[in-house]
Protein backbone atom coordinates (compact mmCIF):
# COMPACT_ATOMS: atom_id res chain seq x y z
CA UNK A 1 0.00 0.00 0.00
CA UNK A 2 1.34 3.43 -0.93
CA UNK A 3 0.51 6.59 1.01
CA UNK A 4 0.57 10.14 -0.29
CA UNK A 5 1.26 13.54 1.28
CA UNK A 6 -1.85 15.62 1.83
CA UNK A 7 -0.48 19.01 2.88
CA UNK A 8 0.30 21.38 -0.04
CA UNK A 9 3.38 23.57 -0.16
CA UNK A 10 5.81 21.18 1.49
CA UNK A 11 9.38 21.38 0.28
CA UNK A 12 10.38 18.19 -1.48
CA UNK A 13 13.13 16.29 0.34
CA UNK A 14 16.01 15.19 -1.87
CA UNK A 15 18.82 12.75 -1.18
CA UNK A 16 21.36 15.50 -0.50
CA UNK A 17 19.08 16.81 2.26
CA UNK A 18 19.15 13.40 3.92
CA UNK A 19 22.94 13.15 3.70
CA UNK A 20 23.34 16.58 5.31
CA UNK A 21 20.74 15.83 7.97
CA UNK A 22 22.53 12.66 9.08
CA UNK A 23 25.87 14.46 9.43
CA UNK A 24 24.82 17.54 11.40
CA UNK A 25 27.72 18.50 13.69
CA UNK A 26 25.39 19.24 16.61
CA UNK A 27 21.80 18.08 17.03
CA UNK A 28 19.62 17.50 20.09
CA UNK A 29 18.47 13.99 19.25
CA UNK A 30 16.92 13.40 22.67
CA UNK A 31 14.59 16.39 22.29
CA UNK A 32 13.63 15.30 18.77
CA UNK A 33 12.84 11.74 19.83
CA UNK A 34 10.89 12.96 22.86
CA UNK A 35 8.43 14.86 20.65
CA UNK A 36 6.93 11.59 19.39
CA UNK A 37 7.61 9.33 22.39
CA UNK A 38 4.93 8.27 24.92
CA UNK A 39 4.37 10.72 27.78
CA UNK A 40 5.24 10.51 30.60
CA UNK A 41 8.35 8.59 29.53
CA UNK A 42 9.04 5.09 30.74
CA UNK A 43 12.02 4.34 32.95
CA UNK A 44 15.36 4.15 31.18
CA UNK A 45 15.47 0.42 31.99
CA UNK A 46 13.38 -1.82 34.18
CA UNK A 47 15.16 -2.52 37.46
CA UNK A 48 14.22 -6.19 37.47
CA UNK A 49 16.23 -6.99 34.35
CA UNK A 50 19.75 -8.44 34.70
CA UNK A 51 22.65 -7.78 32.37
CA UNK A 52 22.49 -5.49 29.35
CA UNK A 53 19.63 -4.87 26.92
CA UNK A 54 19.35 -7.03 23.83
CA UNK A 55 20.65 -5.33 20.70
CA UNK A 56 18.78 -4.85 17.44
CA UNK A 57 18.88 -2.73 14.30
CA UNK A 58 16.28 -1.38 11.88
CA UNK A 59 16.51 0.26 8.47
CA UNK A 60 14.88 3.36 7.03
CA UNK A 61 15.23 2.29 3.39
CA UNK A 62 14.83 5.22 1.00
CA UNK A 63 14.06 4.79 -2.70
CA UNK A 64 12.44 6.98 -5.38
CA UNK A 65 8.82 6.70 -6.47
CA UNK A 66 8.12 9.15 -9.31
CA UNK A 67 11.02 11.24 -8.02
CA UNK A 68 9.77 11.26 -4.42
CA UNK A 69 11.90 9.65 -1.72
CA UNK A 70 9.84 6.89 -0.12
CA UNK A 71 10.44 4.33 2.64
CA UNK A 72 8.70 1.08 3.66
CA UNK A 73 7.00 0.21 6.91
CA UNK A 74 5.41 -3.07 7.84
CA UNK A 75 2.44 -4.17 9.86
CA UNK A 76 3.47 -7.05 12.06
CA UNK A 77 1.27 -10.16 12.26
CA UNK A 78 -0.89 -10.71 15.33
CA UNK A 79 0.95 -12.85 17.89
CA UNK A 80 1.44 -13.31 21.62
CA UNK A 81 3.87 -10.47 22.22
CA UNK A 82 4.22 -6.80 23.11
CA UNK A 83 4.59 -5.61 19.50
CA UNK A 84 1.77 -7.66 17.96
CA UNK A 85 0.13 -5.94 14.99
CA UNK A 86 2.21 -2.77 15.29
CA UNK A 87 3.63 -0.73 12.43
CA UNK A 88 7.42 -0.82 12.37
CA UNK A 89 10.55 -0.50 10.29
CA UNK A 90 12.21 -3.68 9.01
CA UNK A 91 14.73 -4.99 11.50
CA UNK A 92 15.48 -7.39 14.28
CA UNK A 93 18.00 -8.84 16.70
CA UNK A 94 21.72 -8.54 16.14
CA UNK A 95 23.51 -11.82 15.60
CA UNK A 96 27.01 -12.66 16.83
CA UNK A 97 29.74 -10.88 14.91
CA UNK A 98 27.41 -8.52 13.05
CA UNK A 99 27.64 -4.77 12.88
CA UNK A 100 24.38 -2.87 13.24
CA UNK A 101 24.57 -2.05 9.54
CA UNK A 102 24.82 -5.76 8.71
CA UNK A 103 21.92 -6.60 11.03
CA UNK A 104 19.66 -3.97 9.46
CA UNK A 105 20.47 -5.16 5.93
CA UNK A 106 20.05 -8.85 6.77
CA UNK A 107 16.73 -8.31 8.48
CA UNK A 108 15.43 -6.19 5.59
CA UNK A 109 16.45 -8.94 3.19
CA UNK A 110 14.76 -11.62 5.30
CA UNK A 111 11.56 -9.68 5.98
CA UNK A 112 11.05 -7.78 2.70
CA UNK A 113 13.12 -9.86 0.29
CA UNK A 114 15.35 -6.94 -0.68
CA UNK A 115 18.40 -8.31 -2.49
CA UNK A 116 19.53 -5.12 -4.25
CA UNK A 117 22.75 -3.55 -2.87
CA UNK A 118 21.78 -0.84 -0.38
CA UNK A 119 23.93 2.24 0.20
CA UNK A 120 24.07 3.05 3.92
CA UNK A 121 23.79 6.82 4.33
CA UNK A 122 24.24 6.96 8.09
CA UNK A 123 22.67 6.20 11.44
CA UNK A 124 20.21 7.72 13.86
CA UNK A 125 20.48 7.55 17.65
CA UNK A 126 19.66 4.25 19.40
CA UNK A 127 16.31 3.95 21.18
CA UNK A 128 15.68 1.75 24.20
CA UNK A 129 12.35 -0.14 24.30
CA UNK A 130 11.46 -1.13 27.90
CA UNK A 131 8.63 -3.64 27.20
CA UNK A 132 10.92 -5.90 25.14
CA UNK A 133 14.27 -4.78 26.67
CA UNK A 134 15.79 -3.99 23.27
CA UNK A 135 18.25 -1.25 22.37
CA UNK A 136 17.44 -0.51 18.73
CA UNK A 137 20.01 1.05 16.39
CA UNK A 138 18.38 2.75 13.37
CA UNK A 139 20.24 2.88 10.07
CA UNK A 140 19.30 4.90 6.98
CA UNK A 141 19.93 3.44 3.52
CA UNK A 142 19.22 4.21 -0.12
CA UNK A 143 18.37 2.34 -3.30
CA UNK A 144 18.33 4.25 -6.63
CA UNK A 145 15.37 2.20 -7.91
CA UNK A 146 12.20 0.77 -6.41
CA UNK A 147 13.00 -2.54 -4.66
CA UNK A 148 11.36 -5.79 -5.66
CA UNK A 149 9.31 -6.77 -2.61
CA UNK A 150 8.95 -10.44 -1.63
CA UNK A 151 7.82 -10.10 2.00
CA UNK A 152 7.93 -13.07 4.34
CA UNK A 153 4.32 -13.68 5.45
CA UNK A 154 5.54 -15.04 8.78
CA UNK A 155 7.07 -11.64 9.55
CA UNK A 156 5.02 -9.17 7.51
CA UNK A 157 1.23 -8.94 7.48
CA UNK A 158 1.30 -5.88 5.20
CA UNK A 159 3.94 -3.66 3.62
CA UNK A 160 3.21 0.08 3.51
CA UNK A 161 5.16 2.61 1.41
CA UNK A 162 5.30 6.14 2.84
CA UNK A 163 6.81 9.29 1.29
CA UNK A 164 9.61 10.79 3.35
CA UNK A 165 7.94 14.20 2.95
CA UNK A 166 5.15 12.89 5.18
CA UNK A 167 7.40 13.50 8.20
CA UNK A 168 7.21 17.25 7.52
CA UNK A 169 3.41 17.27 7.25
CA UNK A 170 2.00 18.42 10.61
CA UNK A 171 -1.49 17.29 9.60
CA UNK A 172 -0.49 13.61 9.86
CA UNK A 173 0.45 13.93 13.53
CA UNK A 174 -1.92 13.13 16.36
CA UNK A 175 -2.05 11.78 19.89
CA UNK A 176 -4.35 9.78 22.12
CA UNK A 177 -4.50 8.54 25.66
CA UNK A 178 -3.95 4.82 26.28
CA UNK A 179 -3.45 2.49 29.19
CA UNK A 180 -0.02 0.83 28.95
CA UNK A 181 2.34 -1.13 31.19
CA UNK A 182 -0.15 -2.63 33.59
CA UNK A 183 -2.74 0.13 33.44
CA UNK A 184 -0.53 3.25 33.47
CA UNK A 185 -2.17 6.06 31.52
CA UNK A 186 0.02 7.68 28.86
CA UNK A 187 -0.32 10.13 26.01
CA UNK A 188 0.75 8.42 22.79
CA UNK A 189 1.86 10.68 19.88
CA UNK A 190 1.71 9.12 16.43
CA UNK A 191 2.14 9.69 12.71
CA UNK A 192 -0.85 8.77 10.58
CA UNK A 193 0.30 6.67 7.64
CA UNK A 194 -2.74 5.77 5.60
CA UNK A 195 -5.09 3.84 7.86
CA UNK A 196 -2.42 3.19 10.48
CA UNK A 197 -0.78 4.88 13.44
CA UNK A 198 3.01 4.79 13.76
CA UNK A 199 3.92 5.24 17.43
CA UNK A 200 6.36 4.15 20.11
CA UNK A 201 10.01 3.53 19.25
CA UNK A 202 9.38 3.72 15.50
CA UNK A 203 7.77 7.15 15.82
CA UNK A 204 10.61 8.35 18.06
CA UNK A 205 13.23 7.27 15.52
CA UNK A 206 11.33 8.90 12.64
CA UNK A 207 10.93 12.03 14.76
CA UNK A 208 14.70 12.33 15.04
CA UNK A 209 14.98 12.03 11.26
CA UNK A 210 12.24 14.63 10.88
CA UNK A 211 14.02 17.01 13.25
CA UNK A 212 17.32 16.60 11.45
CA UNK A 213 15.67 17.30 8.10
CA UNK A 214 13.92 20.39 9.44
CA UNK A 215 17.24 21.66 10.83
CA UNK A 216 18.95 21.70 7.42
CA UNK A 217 16.06 22.55 5.09
CA UNK A 218 15.51 26.26 4.50
CA UNK A 219 11.89 27.47 4.38
CA UNK A 220 10.45 28.13 0.93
Amino acid sequence: MAVGVSEPGLKRIVLDDVRKALTLPAFDHAAAQKLMAPRPPRAVRRGDLPGSPRLAAVLVLLFPVDGILTFPLMRRPEYEGVHSGQISLPGGSQENGETFEQTALRETREEFGVIEPVEILGALTPVYVPPSDFEIHPMVGYLPEHPVWTPDPREVAELVEAPLDLLLDESVKGHEERLLDGGIKRIIPFYRVGAYQVWGATAAMLSELEGRLRAIMSPE
